[in-house]
């Protein structure tokens, strides 16, 4: 099954997983921490009380965190991981989920995009992917791809119970982000 197919198909914690996870992964261009989105993920278990308060207090902490400098590309992929950031919905239900889903999953796939050396594609090629026609995609939006596809799966099987792997497939990807960041700072390729 696509990737855009399991959105469609996502309940309201699937739809919340999967854009909480695709920001996580990002959150380093953000000057983000590790910790910062656990109060968001502690409320994917509980029925979204809080939802709306935790976010605002996500967001003031993002704002003041520095982001990594740079011009161009940089500033691109902080753009996309800050549109991720300014999409999260007020209320864990309804529309504003599918639509922040969406969102997150265009833009961690293109920072993975533009982050791979390897990789010439647009937003078409973006878009491909998402529909289930993955073959050429570099490593860097293949793996993202897979970790999108994979938290979608874990909710859609095991519900709460499927949220601490979820974070775990997210806690990986950023680390492999945050490790392709930190290379390209120093000028040393993919």
């Amino acid at each position: 099954m696509s990737l855009v197919e399991l959105i469609a198909q996502a309940d309201e914690r699937g739809l919340a997983a999967s854009g909480l996870a695709c920001l996580d992964r990002c959150v380093p261009l953000l000057g983000g921490g590790d910790d910062v989105l656990r109060p968001l993920w502690a409320g994917l278990v509980d029925d979204g009380d809080g939802w709306g308060e935790r976010v605002a207090k996500i967001r003031r902490e993002l704002e003041s965190g520095t982001a990594p400098g740079g011009a161009g590309e940089a500033e691109d992929v902080v753009g996309l991981a800050r549109r991720m950031l300014d999409a999260v919905p007020g209320e864990r239900s309804g529309a504003g989920l599918r639509a922040w889903a969406e969102v997150c999953s265009v833009a961690a796939l293109r920072i993975h995009q533009l982050l791979d050396p390897l990789d010439r594609g647009g937003a078409e090629a973006v878009d491909a992917c998402r529909e289930g026609r993955a073959d050429g995609a570099s490593h860097l939006v293949a793996a993202e791809l897979r970790r999108q596809v994979t938290v979608l799966e874990l909710i859609a099987g095991h519900g709460a119970g499927a949220v601490r792997q979820a974070l775990d497939v997210s806690t990986e990807g950023r680390r492999v982000l945050r490790a392709v960041v930190s290379r390209r700072a120093r000028g040393v390729p993919g």
